[in-house]
């Protein structure tokens, strides 16, 4: 992971690809402007609950750092590797904890991977921001994965 901030791909009037699924395909790069190219590019209400949730992570982890892997935003830790990232679907929005099995609670979708888990957040779901918070703080503290 590094410091270094890159511009996301494409003119500034440029829409990105929704790729299928409606995931929207941004260059990968770090820091926060590729991060918020990804949320202004995702379809629908889908763009307002990303900005709230990047919001509620930069206010749990003030240091936190930013990148676009794999047309997806991944949150992490200076040297610790990432903890978070975020994925859209046609339908709901996928948060992955990659040490989610370790958070009190767990959060409460399983993934093929053993210690990964999930908060799918559909159209008309109320987040409870309270325990998102609660597992972002503590996602933080765990070791990363080093992707």
């Amino acid at each position: 992971m590094t410091k270094a901030k890159s511009k996301a791909a494409g003119s500034a009037d440029a829409k990105p690809v929704l790729l299928s699924g409606g995931n929207p395909q941004i260059a990968k790069g770090y820091g926060d402007a590729p991060v918020q190219a990804y949320i202004a590019a995702m379809p629908g209400w889908k763009s307002e609950v990303g900005r709230r949730l990047d919001q509620l992570i930069i206010e749990a982890v003030p240091d936190v750092q930013k990148a676009v892997k794999w047309n997806s935003p991944f949150y992490g830790m200076e040297g610790e590797g990432w903890f978070l990232g975020i994925h859209c679907f046609a339908k709901y929005i996928k948060v992955a904890f990659f040490r989610g099995l370790s958070l009190k609670p767990v959060p409460p979708v399983e993934s093929k991977s053993k210690d990964t888990r999930y908060v799918h957040i559909h159209e008309n779901d109320r987040l409870d921001e309270e325990q998102f918070v609660s597992w972002v703080k503590q996602a933080s503290q765990l070791p990363g994965e080093r992707m």
